[in-house]
């Protein structure tokens, strides 16, 4: 286990260093660029643009109605991978299929973490070598697993355990964060607790829309855990309006997008959208039309 008090600043001290942050990404991120040079990072994507995927959690219902017809509608949209929470009855190799007609890669499976324990970890990890896929994420937790300090200490070195085991197969085990993990639990946060004590090569899924709904600042934890958001999802947060489409909220984008680049060890930018003022395709579709109105990615 490592240890509990690595890498943990004070409230006061986090939130100079978020204002510091910010301050960097906002004249481009430069210093924090020329760092990255010098210490190279093991998992970089090719150049400086990071392709853009969607969580198909996003349009479910269309999926379970006609998933390939979902696939090809997302890849004519501009989206360059996938990202699945639940396989609609279909192997891997019919979903890999799917993928490779409409040019699309897996850029992640939401897997429940009874996936990766005893037998089935075995299990799991063929079904995403035939998917293409190398990114394990884990959507939430069991009470048992979270339901006090000790247990997110627990659940850290299961996860260290995990990323052992999958590490000869080219897979990395991670974790999507939810609104609770930025609750304090005997004076420290669930989501430090379980970052602060596992290794480097377990996924800080950070989760914008989730982690503000939460009362978190998401932009110092890229920058406390760097090389850590290996993906990320694009969630947006309102406090006005409760179905607004990524670029339409509260989200400091270009900050985040700056970090992700300069610091975060980002491969995939991930949207994810939950609410719907128009229909779950139609939103997905403006989602990815507004980041590039953006000109940020």
């Amino acid at each position: 286990m490592l240890s509990h008090d690595r890498g943990l600043v004070s409230r006061r001290r986090l939130l100079a260093k978020s204002a510091a942050v910010v301050t960097l990404v906002a004249s481009g991120a430069d210093a924090a660029s020329q760092d990255r040079k010098k210490k190279k990072p093991t998992r970089k994507p090719g150049g400086r643009r990071i392709p853009i995927g969607l969580q198909l959690y996003s349009v479910r219902e269309d999926c379970k109605r006609d998933l390939p017809g979902v696939i090809a509608a997302v890849a004519k949209m501009g989206y360059k991978g996938v990202e699945f929470a639940g396989y609609y009855g279909r192997s891997a190799k019919e979903l890999r299929k799917m993928l490779d007609d409409n040019s699309l890669v897996c850029c992640g499976t939401h897997t429940g973490l009874d996936t990766l324990l005893g037998d089935n970890l075995a299990k799991t990890i063929e079904f995403n070598k035939t998917l293409g896929n190398k990114y394990l994420v884990v959507p939430g937790l069991p009470a048992k697993n979270r339901a006090s300090h000790q247990a997110w200490l627990d659940t850290a070195k299961l996860f260290n355990e995990l990323a052992e085991k999958v590490r000869p197969h080219g897979m990395l085990v991670g974790y999507h964060n939810h609104s609770a993990e930025f609750k304090a639990i005997d004076g420290e946060l669930p989501w430090d607790t379980f970052m602060s004590n596992t290794s480097k090569d377990v996924i800080m899924q950070l989760d914008l829309g989730n982690a503000m709904h939460g009362g978190a600042d998401p932009l110092p934890y890229l920058y406390r855990y760097p090389e850590r958001a290996i993906t990320v999802h694009l969630k947006e947060f309102s406090k006005t309006n409760n179905k607004a489409l990524v670029g339409e909220g509260d989200v400091p984008w270009k900050a985040f997008f700056a970090l992700c680049k300069a610091v975060g060890g980002t491969e995939w930018y991930i949207v994810e959208q939950e609410s719907y003022a128009y229909p779950p395709l139609e939103c997905v579709d403006r989602c990815l039309k507004n980041l590039r109105k953006m000109k940020l990615v």
